[in-house]
């Protein structure tokens, strides 16, 4: 079953950081059979709070998602990221079709 990892950008806070973060990131994708299903397009906020980006990628299943995100390439990327913006990350199970 699909699964889903959803970044949800507050606000970038070191833009070096986040520079350095989006290389690494990229470089961490690999072999891991990741989808972008959305990446910084325009949004629109209906409810909550205004979000600055968006990201979906979809994989394959949860262990896929997993796979890819606890990676020791993601968690280095990641250390940049935590670093150069506020986030909100999700992994939500899709469902069956």
């Amino acid at each position: 079953m699909s699964a889903y990892v959803v970044f949800i950008r507050d606000k970038i806070t070191n833009p070096e950081e986040f520079a350095i973060y989006g290389e690494k990131a990229g470089k961490a994708r690999g072999d891991h059979p990741i989808t972008p299903l959305a990446f910084y397009g325009q949004l629109e906020t209906l409810e909550g709070p205004e979000a600055d980006g968006v990201v979906v990628l979809e994989f394959p299943s949860v262990e896929a998602a997993h796979g890819w995100y606890d990676s020791p390439e993601y968690q280095e990327a990641k250390q940049h990221r935590l670093k150069g913006a506020e986030y909100r990350v999700v992994l939500v199970q899709g469902v069956e079709k």
